[in-house]
Parts: C-alpha cells; structure tokens; sequence
C-alpha cells in the first residue's frame, strides 16, 4: 500500500508541475517579529526555504538555480518571499498550505483527524486523593489546559460533513501542516531529462540550492509573543518542561507530541518510562552499596587480610616474572574491603548486503584486535608498577600507598586508554556505517533505520562491553602456577585477579566508560551547539534597533541532524546494557543511570527547544528496532549476572567454605563462621620449585623465602575434597603445588 501510494502520489505531483517558471512575490518585512503570517495577515506560514541571492553569479548557473527553485515552489502552494534583515544576499520564502491542498494531503498520507468529542467516562485516577501533593509534581494547568479527547478516522475530503470542524484555519494543527509541506518539497520534482527524474528538496539542500528548510517556531522560548493568534506552545514547554527548575515535574507528553510529532513524543515518553524503572533498581543498588560500606569494618575474611598477624604474615609469589617481589597479602587490605551481591535486483542486493555484512566483520575484528592490544598493555606495565609500587622508596605516595596497588594503577591507566580508543573507532565507524547503509540501498526510511541501527548497536555492543566481559569472565582464569605460568603470545605473563578477586577492576572499568561517556555526549549535545549558535550570532549581530522576524530567528539556530534521534536511543540502549548486564558487580550503575537520566531528560528537552531548529514532525507507532534490541539485553544480563556470581566473585566459595569447611568434621570452630576462610583459599608453593626464568631475583634483604601462598579461587572445592591438610594453627585446608 505505501509503495502504490507513493507511485500515485508522485504522478499527481508530476502533471501539476507547471511548464514554465514562475517565481513567487517579494515582499518587504513588516517589522513584527513574532508573526507567523504572510504579509496580508491571514496565510500561515507552514514551513521556510532560506536561499541565496543569485543575482552576481553567471547567467548559466543563475538560471539552472532559477529553474530548479521555480519548479520546486509550484507544486499548489502559495509563496511569498522576503529579503533578509541582517544578510542581503539571503532570500526567506515562506510556503502556505491553502485548505485545498491540506485536504488532499491530509487523505494522502491517512492523518487521524476528529470527528466527534469523547463522551465516555474516563477512569478515576487512584491518586485522587492525594492530589493536593501530586499537583506539585505536574505541570502548571494554567499554563497547559488538557487537551479535549476526541473519536478520530483517517481523513477523507469526500466526507468532510463527518469531520469535527469548528474552524478550518485551527482543525489542521501547525505540525501537521509542516508535516504536509514537508511531504510535497521531499517528493517534488525539479528537474527532468529523459526518463530520469530528480525531486525532493533533501537533493536540493545538499547541492547547495537551498541552504536550510524548516518549519518555524511559534514564539522565542524564553518570551511570549505578542501575536494575538499565537500559541506560545514553545514558551510554555520551555516554562515547564526544559527550564532546570522544573526537574522534578512529569513531561506534558501530549503537548510534546502536539507540538514535535508522534516520532520525538514516543522517545520523551519512553525515555521517563525506563527512568521510572530505574528507581526501583537505584534503591536496591544504593542499599546495597551503603550496606557493603557500613559493614566493610565488621568483614571477618576483610580483617583477616588486614590483620598484621595473619594477612601480614602471609607472603605472596611474585606475579610476574624475575623482577617482581614478594609481597605481603595486607598490601591489598583496601581492595579487600569492597563487598560483592549478587531498487536493484535480488542479486545485486545480496551483493551489497554481503560486502555490508564483511565490512561490520572487519571492524568487529579491529576492536577485538584493540581489547588484544589493551591486555598487551596490562601486561607490560603491570611489570612495571609491580616492581615499583611495592618498593618501600616510593615517599611521595606514602598518604595513598594503600590504596596504588600495582592492579588498581594497572586498571585505572588500562580502563581510560580502553575509553579513548572506544570513542575513537566510535566516532571512525559512524561513518562506514552510514556508507555501508546508504550502499545497500534501503528502500524505505523504516529499512534505513532499523538496518542502521542493527550495524550500530552490534558495532557498539562490541566496542564498549567487550572489554568488561574480559575482566568479567576471562582475566585471571588461566594464569597457572608460579612454577609454570601461562603466557600471552610466548611472552607475557598472564595478568592475575587481586586477591578480592576481579569484581574492583569490572568496577573501575565500568565507572570510567559510564562517566565518560556521559560527560562526552553532554559536550556533544548541548556544548558544542551552543557554542556553534553563539559564535554564528556574533558573526550576524546587526544594531539593537533593528528588527529580526521570526524565520530568521530561526535560521540562526542549529539544524537538528538527520540523525538526531536515532544517537539518543543508542546513548541510553548502551547505558541499559551497562545498568542490566553487570550490575552484579557494580551496584551502584543504576543510581548513576537514575541520576544521568533526570538530566538527560531536561537537557535533551532544553536542546530542541532553544538550540535547535523546530524539527519536521513524523509519524511513529513504537521505537522501533530498538525494542528487540533492548528485549535481547535483557535476557542476556540474567546468563551474564549468573556467571558473575558463579565464577568472577568469590560467593560460592564463600558460603561453601561458610557451610561446610569451617565446622566439622573440615575445621574446629563450633559454629559456622568466615574466620580461616583466607588462609585456606590461598596455596602453599615451595619457592625451590621456580623455573630459572621466573625465578625472583634475590633481593637485599636476609629474610630467606622457602613458601610463598598464592590464589587458588577455582580449586577451593577440590582442594578440601582430595589434599586436605592443616597449616598454620588452623583447621584450614591447603593445595600443595
């Protein structure tokens, strides 16, 4: 049906198109600003073409432009053109929608319009009666009236006597009439040779013809117009919607919607529905992470391994080669401390796919290849810290020595070297995968978006969680023993867990990405155009005195990228997958997500609003591919917390060694208690059994090493079922290597 239409459409559009040229009137500015009529007062202005004065180029290129601009304009709406205020060589020309045409419109592309008000009783609300508090927390009624409800029906011109029509100038609202206007100049044709037919005015803007087209605002945001006709529905969302002080009220989603279109309503009312259900998730990570920080002194395993007596006591190996030292356990007291809970043919479009699908391949790849590099890098310098940070020379440390292990050095350098280079490939794979779509010839802006979005989100998805689930579920796995380490390409030793196992380092990880990432994406979206709108008025700055109207108010805002939306799903899908995939190891993503999204909220609805041309309104029923996306995530994160919590974090062995191994008949104690469980996770190796290679260089020291202890998190079970021993002056059981 949507393609059938198109092809009718097109034709009705092909013999409107006049013979000869013709160009619209001139006008001169009136000298009130905030007018959104032609001239004569009564025509609204349904959308702006800005254009510049060809009249000093030569005659062939002026006419070509002419001609293009002429069979553009032409297509049954009214026009009526006005020179700049600030700029002579630019031309505004206002389009105006007459009744006919809206009508035809209207039919064409199936708007839902009202054909009677709703007399059925709505439900009471069930906070009613706490009205007298919830009032607060809603936008100002005075300011936003709600909306009548009406029975609606697709229109259609032959049966107008149905319609519910009070007033032909107010029954199509302004977004609609954008939305038509929009509709014809994107299906316009401008130039035709043969059988080839160029149209549209997205060709137009990208070749130069015009320099920007754009529905106009209603009023300046931050003051009301003095038109009588004038809504002032931009003023009012920005009184109670994007002003700061009103952070904590709901979104007037129907005045959104009214005002922007369906597409961006649904991304507004989406995005304060998944906010909603942060909080929950934000309470219990919050306790959680209070819980932990409260209780991190009362830690029988965590005193243990601070503890001067057993945790000082307890010599470590090496865990590096050669030049690393021994060191005592109660060096990672700090660490220890954290708690962990839980149109072409068939043919050639395989062709295109194919070569699409091998290029995602190979920037797959080159990520994988840079998580390669970064663990490279982890080796290396770990060697480095190691044989620094656990020296007693280093003074300029001594207030934070505790807490500059060579792991935390090791993963905070590694983590902001992994962001850098996620956001380089970011901003580098944009590009190819807007190449690769648009290579593959979409046939409708649907296809485009959802094929976009898939290249993205895989691309993405590899490109930031890659490098958590190597912490999460591969670092410290296969390390070996002292005796015979595992090395990474022949030559680098394996890099081990802190002895409080990996879950700080996903920590750290995850802080850094999520952190940067929101502060990145706040840069791009409101920095950088508020700088561009500033640097562009003080370039175009004209007297005090003189008078700017309303289109060109306008053009001197940003234009919103074709793209806008589509980078605001992906900005809160990616922090979905951080919030839901590891949450098990940081508790506290969804309070930061909670927080971000109560400013994203605001600062996305402050940057349409004032920073940014009013965008052309389109029609959505849901959001899109992203739905199964965000389906896919979450199932996901419940294999990916569960394997968290059963091999990277040490609650099994925990509540097993709780359970079973500190009572009888494995240990002495008479109820079920954490002490022992440190000194029985950890092996005994015998320090003559290194190899000549990772041998530990002897060091001053007279202190003569016969055993060092090192982590043995994955054999605690069969360690106690077939080598138990006692050591120590406990009932703790040990594997002897």
């Amino acid at each position: 049906m949507y393609d059938i239409m198109e092809e009718e459409e097109y034709e009705f559009q092909s013999t409107a198109l006049p013979d000869k040229p013709c160009f619209c009137p001139q006008e001169e500015f009136n000298d009130k600003p905030d007018s959104l009529f032609f001239n004569d007062g009564v025509r609204r202005i349904d959308f702006i073409l800005v254009y510049e004065d060809e009249d000093k180029k030569d005659f062939e290129k002026r006419h070509t432009f002419q001609r293009r601009k002429a069979s553009l304009m032409k297509m049954g709406i009214e026009l009526e053109a006005t020179r700049s205020v600030v700029d002579e060589k630019l031309m505004f020309v206002k389009v105006h929608m007459p009744w006919e045409v809206l009508c035809t419109y209207a039919e064409v592309l199936h708007i839902k319009l009202p054909i009677q008000p709703n007399d059925l009783s709505s439900r009471p609300s069930p906070w009613r009666f706490f009205s007298c508090i919830t009032k607060h927390f809603y936008p100002n009624e005075e300011l936003i009236t709600k909306e009548s409800e009406f029975f609606t029906a697709p229109f259609e011109k032959d049966r107008l006597e149905y319609f519910y029509i009070k007033d032909k100038d107010l029954f199509f609202t302004p977004s609609m009439r954008s939305r038509m206007a929009y509709y014809i100049l994107s299906r316009a044709p401008y130039e035709i040779r043969g059988h080839i037919k160029k149209f549209g005015i997205t060709k137009l803007l990208d070749g130069g013809v015009y320099k920007a087209a754009y529905p106009l605002h209603d009023c300046r945001f931050n003051v009301r117009s003095t038109e009588e006709d004038c809504p002032n529905e931009r003023f009012v969302l920005y009184e109670e919607w994007a002003h700061p002080k009103s952070f904590y009220k709901m979104q007037p989603l129907d005045l959104i919607r009214k005002y922007y279109g369906e597409k961006i309503g649904i991304y507004f009312a989406w995005l304060g529905f998944y906010t909603k259900m942060l909080a929950l998730a934000a309470v219990v990570g919050l306790g959680c992470f209070i819980y932990g920080y409260k209780t991190q002194e009362t830690s029988t395993w965590s005193k243990e391994v601070c503890d001067p007596e057993i945790g000082g006591k307890i010599v470590m190996c090496p865990q590096c080669d050669r030049f690393c030292k021994y060191w005592r356990l109660n060096s990672t007291c700090e660490a220890s401390k954290v708690k962990e809970y839980v149109p072409f043919t068939t043919c050639g479009r395989c062709v295109r796919v194919s070569i699409g699908i091998g290029t995602v391949l190979f920037w797959i790849l080159l990520i994988l290849a840079s998580i390669v590099a970064i663990t490279v890098y982890r080796l290396a310098v770990f060697f480095v810290f190691s044989t620094k940070l656990r020296t007693q020379e280093i003074k300029e440390l001594e207030p934070f020595k505790e807490y500059v292990t060579p792991q935390m050095a090791t993963s905070v350098t590694a983590s902001l070297i992994s962001f850098v280079v996620i956001m380089i490939l970011n901003i580098l794979y944009e590009r190819v995968a807007i190449w690769i779509t648009d290579f593959e010839l979409p046939r409708t802006k649907s296809e485009y978006e959802n094929s976009l979005t898939l290249k993205m989100f895989l691309f993405q998805f590899v490109n930031y969680y890659s490098s958590c689930f190597y912490i999460a579920f591969a670092k410290g796995k296969a390390v070996g023993y002292p005796k015979e380490p595992v090395y990474l390409l022949g030559k680098y030793r394996n890099e081990e867990c802190d002895p409080g196992g990996c879950l700080i380092e996903l920590t750290t990880q995850l802080s850094i990405i999520m952190g940067g990432k929101a502060i990145w994406n706040n840069i791009q979206e409101v920095l950088i155009p508020w700088v561009k709108n500033l640097i562009f008025r003080y370039c175009t700055r004209v007297p005090s005195q003189k008078v700017i109207p309303r289109w060109e108010q306008d053009y001197q805002l940003q234009p919103l990228p074709k793209l806008g939306l589509f980078y605001e799903y992906l900005e809160m899908v990616i922090q979905f997958g951080f919030v839901t995939l590891f949450v098990a190891s940081f508790p506290l993503a969804p309070v930061l997500a909670l927080v971000n999204n109560l400013f994203e909220i605001r600062v996305d609805a402050w940057k349409i609003t004032t920073q940014f041309r009013r965008v052309v309104p389109e029609k959505a029923q849901d959001i899109g591919a992203w739905q199964p996306i965000l389906q896919g995530i979450a199932i996901l994160a419940v294999a990916t917390n569960a394997m968290i919590i059963a091999f990277t974090s040490d609650m099994i062995p925990r509540l097993v060694y709780y359970w079973s191994f500190s009572v009888y008949p494995y240990g002495n104690h008479p109820n079920n208690t954490m002490e022992g469980y440190i000194n029985s996770s950890l092996s005994i190796f015998n320090t003559s059994d290194f190899s000549d290679f990772s041998k530990p260089e002897q060091s001053n020291s007279s202190l003569i090493i016969s055993t060092c202890r090192n982590h043995c998190r994955l054999l605690f079970v069969s360690a106690h079922v077939f080598k138990p021993e006692t050591s120590g002056g406990t009932n703790s059981s040990l594997l002897h290597y």
